[in-house]
């Protein structure tokens, strides 16, 4: 027996942004929604930060856009690569149709604690933080809660329809058994960062040469960069040494060769172990995969944390009526799959392709020439192709658009 039992119509495990953008969009729309967390903050090294048009455009819809750029966050209007000599812009946002034509940098943290304060606004909303999910409960074949851990002991929730936000590593499908389709990755990115002065470039970037690829993003007072390696190299590099590694960043990317200094020790540097996989099936009786528990992406595009805002809000305009109604079929399920698969498959395409054609190639090769691939030369020489990787990136594949209704907030 669990030291606390809730019930609600709907439980979300995982606070991140899918889970949190659910929350928020099924307690906007007049549904009971408790949303688990295992940590007691959303305070997270090195996670997505970018917050894409598609994105800012919801918040739009919502009539929170301005409310949420008055966090610090940095604009980033162009998409630049640099290849030798060679500064291109690969795309650029300023003819998109949405109101804020640019990429949002922005702590995850700072976007999950806004997601956080406009949820609680409403009465059905409830965010226990530090609790852990441990097990799927289940009656009759059908999910019908989780266990978790708090630090006031065990808790079982029971709810019309529980939903797997909880990310690539997720306990929730591995306790449900789904199957998993692994589509691979050639490589892995290790994060870092060093501090930011007044002088530097404003704008993010990407520089790829030399058998090595860099991003570099503005993050205010500091850069948070990222190398990508061929997959399973970390060991080696560390091998290699410390100094051999600052020397790398340093020549890649002479303008911060004076700060290189700051990576004191292989602790300032985290590993990320690229995945990218799907689930066949997303859902069971009872139960519902959305975001990288559905689906984990490549950091290609950097189009994770909008993919996944884009699952939950196609899950709670399908989904808030049959809770409402307390009855959530499989069927319901099926739709949520079945709307957001295609820009799934579609998506997770174009990264393989860029990771297999492009990328795995360049690393595998230390003489790379520094000549322009005939993809860069074009949307270099002819500006009008800059606004096809803007609109995949920036839009991505059939955004989705708030439906459901909005119910009176807390009085």
């Amino acid at each position: 027996m669990a030291d606390e039992v809730r019930t609600t119509q709907c439980c979300v495990v995982g606070g991140g942004p899918a889970g949190m953008m659910l929350g928020l969009l099924l307690a906007r729309a007049g549904v009971e929604v408790t949303v688990l967390e295992k940590h007691a903050d959303f305070l997270r090294d090195f996670r997505g930060d970018t917050i894409h048009p598609s994105t800012l455009e919801l918040m739009h819809e919502l009539g929170w856009l301005d409310e949420l750029l008055a966090l610090p966050h940095q604009k980033a209007p162009v998409l630049r690569l640099q290849r030798g000599a060679h500064d291109v812009i690969v795309g650029d946002f300023s003819h998109l149709p949405t109101r804020a034509r640019y990429i949002a940098f922005m702590p995850q943290w700072d976007l999950l604690d806004f997601l956080a304060r406009k949820a609680a606004e409403y009465p059905g909303f409830h965010l226990r933080r530090c609790a852990e999910v441990t097990e799927v409960l289940r009656e009759k074949g059908c999910v019908v809660g989780v266990q978790a851990r708090t630090p006031e002991g065990s808790l079982e929730v029971r709810a019309s329809l529980v939903v797997a936000a909880d990310g690539r590593n997720s306990i929730m499908r591995q306790r449900a058994g789904l199957e998993v389709e692994v589509l691979g990755a050639p490589m892995d990115v290790l994060w870092f960062r060093v501090s930011r002065k007044p002088e530097d470039p404003e704008d993010p970037m990407g520089r790829f040469e030399q058998g090595q690829i860099f991003v570099l993003i503005n993050r205010g007072d500091s850069w948070q960069c990222g190398r990508v390696i061929a997959k399973g190299s970390f060991d080696a590099l560390r091998e290699a040494g410390l100094v051999s590694f600052r020397e790398d960043f340093a020549r890649l990317a002479p303008f911060l060769a004076d700060r290189a200094h700051e990576l004191a020790t292989w602790d300032d540097v985290k590993l990320l172990t690229v995945r990218v996989d799907r689930l066949r099936t997303w859902y069971q009786a009872g139960l519902l995969c959305i975001g990288d528990a559905a689906h984990a992406m490549s950091p290609v595009g950097g189009v994770g944390i909008n993919l996944a805002v884009q699952d939950a809000v196609a899950a709670a305009n399908i989904l808030a009526g049959p809770l409402l109604a307390r009855h959530v079929t499989p069927m319901d399920l099926r739709r949520v799959q079945e709307r957001r698969e295609w820009p799934t498959r579609v998506t997770q395409r174009a990264q393989v392709l860029i990771q297999n054609r492009v990328l795995g190639p360049a690393l595998r090769s230390p003489a790379a020439s520094t000549a322009l691939p005939l993809p860069l030369w074009l949307v270099q020489h002819v500006p009008f192709l800059r606004r096809i990787p803007a609109r995949l990136v920036g839009m991505g594949v059939r955004p989705e658009h708030v439906r459901t209704p909005a119910a009176p907030p807390r009085a």
